[in-house]
């Protein structure tokens, strides 16, 4: 379960969005966390991707260990607590 806190957001969880996603929903996501337009996340990820190529794998990281929204637990965690049952 990923919870970043601060002064602004106390108690508030990111989840990859499925309204208005084009891949995964992680910058839909991130938007609506930080209450941006996510044209400037999507924007944000293209400029990483072109200067130093860290946009796709920060996205996939994010794809991962970020879960959608109505669940409680990322990919991630959904493998980790799978393999403890068994």
């Amino acid at each position: 379960m990923i919870v970043v806190m601060n002064a602004f957001n106390e108690g508030k969880r990111v989840y990859r969005r499925r309204e208005g996603r084009i891949l995964a929903g992680v910058c839909a996501g991130l938007a609506a966390y930080f209450g941006v337009d996510v044209t400037l996340v999507r924007l944000g990820f293209a400029v990483l991707t072109i200067i130093g190529g860290l946009g796709p794998l920060l996205y996939v990281v994010a794809w991962v260990i970020v879960p959608e929204e109505g669940e409680d637990a990322s990919i991630v965690e959904s493998l980790v607590n799978k393999n403890r049952e068994s």
